[in-house]
């Protein structure tokens, strides 16, 4: 080929190229993108709209239904699901994947503008956003200290300004602070006394608390601003002013209400490791680096610790970046270490330094370039982009190994440096393509794969497809050009006898034996195949499956749930007890960090009746027991704490695929849907391998209900929202004024004394202000009741749903789903009620279907370049029959390793169809050319095999033990790549075997069967 000989020629030439390749793999692989996972794309949007002092039903009959009706109609939409709460509604919108989302909310917009009108005039405006899974933070950092209104002051007025002017910072956000408030609390007796109320106050202080502009005044040339200043400028400024009493006298505020600049009453408390504390979440922009942010957290908290107070300490609480970069070294050397074993495997064979370096260079090379590959398309460094080269890297030298074998068997037969290089490169240079070709299809169809599969192997394909592309170009261009350089003296006996030849002589002739058995063993040999073939197919449901494989992150959470309603104290209790508990976990735990009141890391509304514990683990390398065995042994110490509902888990951060099983129930219903949930959970919660199964149907929050009579209130001149008002400020307060003091805005706000809002006696006794000044019984005008508050309503694609959610332990995820369904087969569901198998499992069922068809794909392709290598339909066939063996090999591999069938493992499969293929082309084409010169087939076979096993060996070898390390799951974050490992490994090992074994029989019965078709033409000719 043109190429090679330019190459040899131009040796100079070449090595620049490749020198500039390099440096630009350099500055390619510094700038890439580092991250755990590549980045999930969900087509998701979210419509949320507020409907103030409104029931979930006047919510969903008013707010949601209107506008699950006109999104649903926008192109593209695949599920509607809404939640209707008390005063708020949120509609969530999943689009199909491929779906032009910039212009789907364009769409969703237009039709939420048609809807407006049709939503009630006090309803608030609807907002349409984008879900990203970036809007997750990226680092959570503590200050702890004895002040709690100092930090809070720190962390606003110092730190956040701070961090969010640091590289790659979108966001910074406070929780767990104390808010500053300038409270008035005010005297019912001394309010009657002087004949002041609330509304009076408020008029006074509003007036004395503003700023107007007045115009503008000539003076000389100039137009002077008329500004009247009245802005308080002191909290003594509020005590001082004046307010007119109905008899015209004149009071100051303080001689009503006691005047107190204090902080609001917090409805959360964090603490971390036991210590109330204020904690920032560090928000990320959508195209920052995650390790390179968390590095400038480092180096900025490093920078302004010295600028703290002495008793103020500042340190990092969770860092997601940590598992990350773990991940990503961890992957590096296990590409490190699969380089080594391949490159020994290559000296051994080659038993020459020389030789195995000319090879050897492929790998560097082929990775470098990659990353330059990488770059320009976008991809980003993670694991499953490494894992690709990791998986690769004893692929990336076959092409090279074949190369140089020819080479090495011109110079044998006395060719020149020169004319070796180019005759040996030039004369398998099409069938190294054709063999790379067959690799490289196979992940074609993967890129047409839709959903989660997709997003996540498209990148891995492309790393393998970028490292093979690269290796083969090598092994066109620098090969042959180094071996002219390099292989004067390589590979020379020098009269000794190499003893790994001496063992390779021996295992040749035993093949050779083994070879004239299976030859005149034909059926035998075949029936043989076929019943291995099935008795491994025996082993599927020992083996089951799985979506894809957790990684150990060491992070465990935990939910704590009071009784609903319950208080933050009486919580917080609760949270004093689990602490108790978690003591003896102390030295697995790195930090520990829990939410009192919240709802996890600041989102979502706060409770004061829940608890989020996020706890961080040591490595998984310094510590005996796996996440999921320490979150069994947490659950079993806490579960029997009285009061509160208590749930462990582990979390997945970077990649978080939703709960393993989710079973949506549907029906016409909410209260029957509710009464099914719990069913549902009770009789799941005997299945093996079930865990905490939860239904999404929350407890009413227990309230007291009043109830105004309109007429007996019109009798006092009252109105209800005149009653309403007064309620309100007696027991929630009311905002008079503001107030700003050196930049800060803060609420001043009148309250009553807590002793006189606190039990409901105090409600019931409350007194009413009429217009005439008369003061009014609460009871006289409203009826009391107590009883449940209103829940959370669910819905999708417009009808009411409720969801039971549960944890798989200790068992595969397609196992378990099977006999839930079984069981809820056998209950009775009420007519017009179903349920749906979602989450995980259902994920998984779509993606093992689009991977089965990649799969038939990735087959025909490959059977499409060999047809046209070939020239001929019948020998790519023959070559085939190689890859019904692979499912002996796999099957055995995943079931020796106890591990179940996984995406990972499925796109194993995969690539299997392209390369155990490659060791029979080699052995057919040789055997076919050896026939060509008029050797006998059997002769032929005889001949072939053995002299074939060599390269076979080595490209089998150092592609199996490349992947070792990989397999072994070594380090963090490998999980995720080992079953991909162990299928290639088991298949491509257990196929090389039947590949040296059953082609050449099927060969023979194959040429058989055209003779016999080629005679009876004769005859009938």
């Amino acid at each position: 080929m043109k190429l090679v000989n330019t190459s040899v020629k131009r040796p100079v030439g070449v090595i620049m190229i490749v020198l500039a390749i390099l440096a630009l793999g350099f500055v390619s692989m510094r700038n890439l993108v580092i991250d755990l996972f590549p980045k999930i794309d969900l087509p998701i949007a979210v419509v949320a709209t507020t409907y103030q002092d409104a029931a979930p039903q006047e919510v969903e009959n008013l707010i949601s239904r209107p506008i699950e009706s006109s999104v649903s109609s926008v192109e593209g939409i695949e599920t509607v699901q809404s939640q209707s709460q008390s005063g708020s509604s949120l509609v969530m919108m999943m689009f199909k994947n491929g779906t032009d989302l910039d212009q789907a909310l364009l769409d969703v917009r237009e039709k939420i503008d048609q809807t407006k009108g049709l939503l009630p005039e006090d309803a608030g405006d609807p907002s349409v956003l984008r879900f990203s899974p970036d809007q997750m933070p990226v680092m959570w950092v503590g200050l702890t200290g004895k002040d709690p209104a100092a930090l809070t002051k720190i962390a606003e007025d110092q730190l956040v300004p701070f961090f969010e002017r640091q590289g790659g910072v979108a966001s910074v956000t406070v929780e767990g602070g104390k808010e500053r408030e300038i409270q008035l609390v005010l005297d019912q007796a001394k309010l009657q006394q002087y004949g002041v109320t609330p509304q009076g106050l408020t008029q006074a202080l509003n007036s004395s608390n503003k700023s107007l502009s007045a115009g503008s005044v000539e003076k000389g040339n100039q137009d002077l601003q008329i500004r009247v200043t009245g802005e308080f400028d002191s909290i003594d400024d509020i005590k001082q002013t004046i307010v007119q009493t109905e008899n015209g006298a004149t009071i100051h505020v303080e001689d009503v209400a006691k005047v107190k600049d204090t902080y609001k009453a917090s409805q959360t408390a964090t603490l971390v490791n036991g210590e109330p504390s204020v904690v920032l979440s560090i928000m990320k922009k959508t195209d920052g680096n995650t390790v390179q942010v968390s590095d400038n957290i480092k180096a900025g908290m490093d920078e302004i610790k010295g600028s703290l107070p002495a008793d103020v300490n500042l340190d990092v609480i969770i860092d997601t970046s940590e598992f990350i970069t773990l991940s990503i070294n961890s992957v590096v050397q296990n590409i490190l270490l699969g380089g080594i074993i391949s490159i020994v495997i290559l000296l051994l064979f080659l038993k020459s330094i020389r030789a195995t370096l000319v090879i050897g260079l492929s790998i560097p090379i082929a990775i470098i370039s990659t990353f330059t590959l990488m770059y320009f398309t976008g991809e980003t460094l993670n694991v499953l982009t490494l894992g690709g080269l990791a998986l690769g890297i004893g692929m990336m030298v076959d092409s090279s190994i074949v190369i140089l074998e020819n080479i090495y068997s011109y110079r044998q037969r006395g060719y020149s440096l020169f004319e070796a290089a180019t005759k040996g490169a030039s004369e398998l240079a099409p069938a190294v393509i054709a063999s790379t070709t067959t690799t490289l299809v196979v992940f074609l169809p993967i890129v047409f794969v839709e959903g989660i599969a997709s997003d996540l192997f498209t990148p891995l394909a492309l790393a393998v497809s970028f490292s093979l592309i690269a290796s083969l170009v090598v092994a066109v261009t620098l090969v042959p050009m180094l071996s002219s350089k390099l292989l004067s003296k390589a590979m020379e006996d020098h009269g000794r006898r190499y003893w790994f030849d001496r063992f390779m002589n021996r295992v040749n002739n035993g093949y050779r034996n083994v070879l004239k058995w299976v030859l005149k063993h034909r059926k035998t040999t075949v029936f043989g195949t076929l019943a291995a073939i099935i008795a491994s197919l025996a082993l599927v449901p020992f083996i089951g499956a799985e979506f894809i494989p957790a990684s150990d992150q060491g992070q465990v959470q935990i939910q704590v749930e009071a009784p609903a309603g319950s208080s933050l104290k009486h919580t917080e209790e609760i949270v004093e007890q689990v602490n108790g508990k978690l003591d003896a976990y102390e030295e697995l735990m790195e930090t520990s960090y829990v939410s009192v009141g919240g709802s996890g890391f600041g989102v979502g509304a706060a409770s004061g009746d829940t608890a989020t514990y996020t706890i961080q683990l040591i490595p998984s390398s310094d510590r005996e027991k796996t996440t999921d065995d320490i979150v069994q042994e947490i659950n079993n110490e806490i579960k029997d704490i009285p009061g509160a509902e208590i749930t462990v888990s582990s979390m997945e951060s970077g990649m978080s695929m939703g709960d393993p099983v989710q079973i949506q129930l549907s029906g016409p219903e909410h209260e029957v849907l509710r009464e099914l949930s719990d069913q549902v959970v009770a009789s799941i919660s005997d299945i093996n391998g079930v865990y905490n199964p939860e239904s999404s149907a929350a407890e009413g929050v227990p309230q007291q209900t009043i109830t105004i009579n309109e007429d007996k209130a019109a009798m006092y001149g009252l109105t209800q929202e005149q009653i309403t008002g007064q309620i309100q400020l007696q027991f929630t307060g009311q905002a008079a004024t503001k107030y700003r003091e050196a930049g800060h805005e803060m609420d001043v706000t009148m309250i009553y004394p807590e002793d006189e809002r606190s039990q409901i006696s105090d409600l019931q006794n409350m007194k009413i202000t009429s217009p005439s000044g008369a003061a009014v019984p609460l009871e006289d005008v409203a009826e009391f009741k107590e009883m449940q508050g209103p829940v959370t309503l669910q819905r999708e694609n417009q009808q009411p749903q409720l969801n039971v959610t549960s944890d798989v332990v200790d068992r595969d995820l397609a196992g378990v789903v099977s006999d839930i369904e079984a069981t809820l087969d056998e209950m009775n569901f009420p007519e017009g009620y179903s349920y749906k198998i979602g989450g995980q499992a259902e994920d998984m069922a779509d993606s093992f279907s689009d991977l089965a068809m990649a799969l038939i794909f990735s087959i025909f392709l490959v059977y499409a370049v060999m047809a046209v290598q070939f020239e001929n339909f019948l020998f790519p066939f023959i070559i085939m029959f190689s890859m019904p063996a692979t499912v002996i090999g796999v099957m055995l591999g995943l079931f020796a390793t106890g591990l179940p069938l996984s995406i990972p493992a499925f796109i194993g499969v995969i690539m299997l169809a392209g390369i155990v293929v490659n060791n029979s082309i080699v052995l057919v084409d040789y055997i076919n050319i050896l026939r060509r010169k008029g050797i006998d087939r059997y002769e032929a076979i005889l001949q072939a095999g053995p002299s074939r096993l060599r390269p076979i060996l080595m490209t089998t070898l150092t592609t199996i033990l490349g992947m070792v390390p990989l397999a072994l799951a070594l380090g963090e974050g490998a999980e995720t790549q080992q079953p991909l490992a162990i299928t290639i490994i088991f298949g491509l090992g257990v196929s090389s075997i039947f590949t040296l074994l059953l082609i050449p029989v099927v060969y023979t019965l194959f040429d058989d069967l055209t003779g016999k078709i080629t005679r009876r033409k004769k005859k009938k000719a």
